[in-house]
């Protein structure tokens, strides 16, 4: 089994996308299958997404922590063997999350959490300085003491890269509403694009309907507003508009990094039309209905793939495909 890395190794320049966040080992537990439903395999959000982006063809690193244990082991076999390289720090054991599934197949989670990069500051750095593109989100965003190493690290991105957050808000890590409120909206005022669930915005502004709370995140900075909504489909925003379609017909075998399949074949999308990078901003704020649309299409079937097969198994190329052209208005 590989020895897990301090720095990536690409045979180009560097990750065309970094992404920084935890890397966990799920644990699903469905009870209504006995013991056939209890399985683990490496998870974490910031981790679904880099995985998903790389199997999209896009060269990813991903700025994470994990432990040369058992679950690190693995968890560093995953990345490596879907071409993500992995940037790690910190010195605690491997988190992990218990996901159960109830009879629709939506998971609730239990975590034993660590998010700590402490001694990656110098490969980090490099990992995201080199790269287009930098994604982060979830419990990186708001758990100390890496919280604050993020926060740097996006920072140091904006000059030459776009940025995308998601806070996939884990409620039961974060109890106190108004503290991670601030803090997610301290990453939304520095993203290019945002994306969020019903259930993210409905958690951290009670009362309001998600969709009013997603348009005032572009009232912050951001260009693309992203809202997904189960098997309702999503809503894509920007300032010139709104796109909205209905959720893709599958029989779902669980909904376990559904979410993170439509933030990564977003940032795919986007890169297939060119709008990743610093100097792309003019033209990504300025995106159209029809890429809007063609967009929202390809991020919710890429969802979609995900749903209808267990775990956080995203898409490749092959069978998602290239981003369809757009379709007038």
């Amino acid at each position: 089994m590989p020895t897990p890395s301090n720095a990536p190794d690409f045979a180009d320049a560097g990750p065309l996308v970094t992404v920084i966040g935890e890397s966990l080992m799920d644990v699903i537990d469905d009870p209504h299958r006995g013991t056939a439903g209890r399985q683990a395999h490496p998870g974490g959000s910031p981790l679904n997404v880099a995985v998903g982006i790389a199997r999209l063809g896009l060269p990813t690193s991903l700025v994470t922590h994990y432990d040369d244990d058992k679950y690190g082991l693995m968890i560093d076999k995953h990345l490596q063997s879907n071409g993500v390289a992995p940037v790690r720090g910190g010195a605690a054991p491997t988190s992990t999350a218990k996901a159960t599934l109830g009879r629709d197949g939506a998971a609730t989670y239990a975590f034993e959490i660590t998010w700590d990069i402490n001694g990656a500051a110098i490969p980090a750095l490099a990992a995201v300085q080199a790269s287009r593109h930098v994604h982060t989100g979830s419990i990186a965003a708001v758990l100390s003491p890496g919280d604050a190493a993020v926060r740097s690290l996006i920072e140091s991105a904006r000059p030459h890269a776009t940025v995308s957050f998601d806070p996939n808000c884990r409620p039961a890590l974060t109890p106190d509403r108004e503290m991670a409120r601030r803090q997610v909206e301290e990453f939304v005022a520095a993203s290019d694009i945002v994306k969020a669930s019903d259930e993210d915005l409905s958690w951290l502004y009670p009362g309001r309907a998600p969709e009013e709370s997603l348009a005032a995140w572009l009232d912050l900075g951001p260009s693309v507003a992203a809202l997904t909504r189960g098997a309702h489909g999503p809503v894509l925003l920007n300032r010139q508009g709104r796109v909205e379609l209905r959720g893709e017909p599958i029989t779902v075998a669980d909904t376990v990094g559904a979410g993170d399949s439509f933030m990564a074949a977003l940032l795919s999308g986007l890169s297939q039309l060119d709008l990743l990078g610093a100097a792309a901003r003019p033209r990504l704020a300025a995106l159209g209905p029809a890429d809007l649309r063609a967009l929202a299409d390809y991020a919710n079937r890429a969802a979609a793939i995900t749903c209808s097969r267990p775990g956080a198994n995203p898409p490749g190329m092959v069978e998602l495909g290239a981003l369809a052209p757009p379709l007038p208005v």
